[in-house]
């Protein structure tokens, strides 16, 4: 968890500060990071929102310079958000703060422009730091996360085998499946049967374990 800065008496502020919009399903934790950032003397927090498919809309109402964006968040989550935010406010740079360090995740951030990738360990002046670098262009990344995801490789699922794992972690039949993903049942069968060999695994909720704890979903 982050520990608190020496805050700076807010009439020593600079006359701007960086406007940051906050993304974290957990009201305590979001508490927290608002307050401990808003002790910095150049961080102003703008915005914060509890779901995924708020980012958007409080991005546009709010016209952060940078997005803090946990991953895991109801509706949609933090990485989908990632990539809607560059269409629609490209000049808000994003910066993915999680609890979950996993390869896959550093990877699908980067393809969704992110700007950083951290987790949650650490001092609140890194983390502020973090924001101020990414706001100068710079690309910040976890050190032991970017070691991990070289050695880890890409990853070997396709976007369609994706979909098929995604939907089937709920329990969901074949037809079920195919109804949704609007596909033939062969076709879901031959995705499930691609993913699970990938996967090193014996079956799809193996799969999907395995997909997860890669960060590949």
């Amino acid at each position: 968890m982050y520990e608190p800065a020496n805050e700076m008496p807010r009439s020593h502020r600079p006359a701007k500060s960086i406007r940051v919009l906050l993304a974290e399903d957990q009201g305590m934790m979001r508490g927290a990071l608002a307050l401990l950032l808003g002790m910095e003397p150049d961080i102003q927090v703008v915005a914060q929102v509890g779901a995924g498919d708020e980012i958007v809309d409080a991005a546009l109402t709010h016209r952060p310079d940078v997005a803090l964006l946990d991953i895991e968040l109801p509706g949609i989550s933090g990485l989908d958000a990632a990539a809607e935010l560059r269409e629609q406010a490209p000049d808000c740079r994003v910066l993915i703060l999680t609890t979950f360090g996993r390869p896959g995740y550093l990877r699908r951030a980067m393809d969704a422009g992110a700007a950083g990738f951290l987790v949650k360990d650490g001092p609140v002046e890194e983390l502020a730091q973090a924001i101020r670098r990414v706001l100068t262009g710079e690309t910040v990344v976890d050190p032991a996360l970017a070691a991990a995801a070289l050695s880890a490789g890409p990853n070997p699922l396709t976007a369609r085998e994706c979909d098929v794992l995604k939907a089937s972690v709920d329990g969901a039949t074949v037809s079920d499946i195919a109804a949704r993903l609007h596909l033939s049942e062969s076709t879901v069968r031959n995705y499930l049967s691609a993913a699970i060999g990938k996967t090193g695994t014996r079956n799809r909720a193996e799969a999907v374990r395995e997909a997860r704890r890669q960060g590949w979903l």
